[in-house]
């Protein structure tokens, strides 16, 4: 009995040196306890998991189940003939990652990417003199405008 007093006092982590060796029995039971309220817990834990295995079992929390079918005073979805319960469908409402004016500032700058490109690529071709593209819509220099 000793020899198992000694191997749970180690193993729930007692110390082994001679300052703290007077209070290991009593780290020994507030251990011992702190472990028996978190198997107690975690009993109790199981238990209501396993009682609510059952999916047919209904628990209505804060009525977040369906409209009441067939006039009567149990609210959940219909069935289809399978017995699946009939869901209505969620709708997504899709959201841009940028806003409105930044996605209209991309486009400007693919198009004039594609726009250098195709006139880099007329310089290099049969083009006798092909038009430059207009100046960067990003190109701020010579663009200052007073304020009226």
């Amino acid at each position: 009995m000793i020899n198992l007093w000694r191997v749970w006092k180690y193993a729930l982590g007692s110390f082994s040196d001679e300052q703290t060796k007077r209070y290991d029995n009593s780290v020994l039971f507030v251990r011992s306890f702190i472990f028996l309220t978190y198997l107690v817990t975690n009993c109790f834990i199981v238990a209501g998991v396993i009682r609510h295995w059952n999916p047919m079992s209904k628990i209505d929390t804060q009525g977040m189940s369906g409209p009441s079918t067939g006039g009567g005073t149990d609210n959940v979805y219909p069935h289809d003939e399978n017995g699946n319960p009939i869901l209505p469908r969620m709708m997504v409402k899709p959201q841009r990652l940028f806003t409105p004016t930044y996605v209209k500032e991309m486009k400007i700058l693919i198009n004039e990417v594609l726009d250098e490109r195709e006139y880099q690529n007329k310089l290099r071709g049969d083009y006798d003199n092909p038009e430059p593209p207009p100046q960067s819509y990003f190109d701020l220099t010579d663009r200052e405008y007073p304020v009226q």
